[in-house]
């Protein structure tokens, strides 16, 4: 481990990107498309709404106002945004009503305030996502109705780093029950559809890492990650996202979630990996690791065009098509002689 990597001045990346990256020539001409870079970003509502509250809430405010000016320079024409604040049972929701607005007040922390949202949607690429994951065995689902809810993940990611809505994005539920192959097959669906649509894309996952919030009253100026064992764990990751290797890291999630409170089981990284390839030639930037009411919240960029630099063994299998969860409806005890 790193001994300098502290969240009070934690900003360290790769080799390839030592320098900052708004210095560095985009691995993209402006004329290609595909996804030109992924984001991880925390979705709770205080960098947004309370920043000066907080030193650390500030840091991550300030790290967003980074990813916005290099969004600026990488000119995408959509973003896609996986929150997992944005939970669904049934299938994968896809938001494709062309202009959704209103006022969302987070569930958790009605005290800091609304958030007011009036932003365009891209429903070309929304539709397309939607063919990809159909044609790739998921089963999606197409949200166009005036009202529908807005999560806090999304709309704190849009309104820091698209705040004058000059770029649609797509917006992409978290499934509960899903399983790896199943969001990893989700994430290529979105790749297929900006490949299919000829897009310049941004893939922004929404998520914490270490997801384990106080349980009792904590002053805004404490606050710092709840667990010491989550915040190792926090830190373990992201020293191998700054290496640009993300897909290590997507390997890793079942070990994380089994050591630390993991979000979600950090299925957003399984789904940003597979939308941006599945491999560990990026380079990577940590641009603010801080604690947001105890959990772990990072913001992390990744481009292509780094060096491979692999150490972990690929040891779950590449999945390419959803078929269903095969062992719900069987069991070690169960005969096989038939097998209809």
């Amino acid at each position: 481990m790193m001994n300098f990597f502290n969240s009070n001045s934690l900003h360290f990346s790769s080799d390839a990107a030592q320098t900052s990256a708004a210095s560095v020539e985009p691995t993209f001409e402006e004329n290609t498309f595909g996804f030109v870079a992924g984001f991880i970003v925390p979705g709770l509502p205080q960098p947004l709404l309370a920043p000066e509250k907080s030193p650390a809430w500030g840091r991550v405010r300030a790290a967003f106002q980074t990813l916005k000016e290099r969004l600026d320079e990488l000119k995408p024409d959509v973003l896609v945004i996986y929150s997992t604040q944005w939970p669904s049972v049934l299938g994968h929701q896809i938001q494709a009503d062309p202009r959704p607005q209103g006022v969302h007040v987070d569930h958790e922390f009605h005290e800091l305030g609304t958030m007011e949202y009036n932003f365009p949607v891209h429903v070309p690429y929304a539709d397309a996502y939607i063919a990809a994951g159909k044609d790739r065995g998921l089963h999606m689902r197409r949200v166009c109705f005036k009202g529908f809810p807005i999560d806090s993940g999304s709309l704190v990611a849009l309104l820091l780093l698209n705040p004058e809505n000059r770029i649609p994005c797509a917006l992409v539920s978290s499934n509960m029950y899903a399983d790896r192959a199943e969001t990893i097959v989700l994430g290529k669906s979105a790749r297929d559809a900006v490949q299919t649509k000829k897009l310049r894309a941004v893939a922004i996952a929404s998520t914490a890492l270490s997801h384990r919030l106080w349980t009792k009253p904590v002053a805004p100026k404490d606050d710092t990650i709840s667990s010491q064992k989550d915040d190792e764990w926090n830190r373990k990751l992201l020293e191998i996202l700054a290496q640009g290797r993300l897909e290590d890291v997507a390997q890793l999630a079942r070990q994380f979630a089994r050591e630390a409170h993991a979000d979600s089981k950090l299925k957003a990284l399984w789904w940003l990996s597979a939308a941006l390839g599945s491999s560990n030639d990026f380079r990577g930037e940590v641009l603010a690791y801080e604690g947001l009411y105890g959990t772990g919240a990072a913001v992390v960029e990744l481009r292509p065009g780094g060096v491979s630099r692999g150490e972990q063994e690929f040891d779950e299998d590449d999945v390419e098509f959803f078929r269903g969860e095969r062992s719900v409806l069987t069991s070690s005890s169960m005969k096989t002689e038939n097998p209809k």
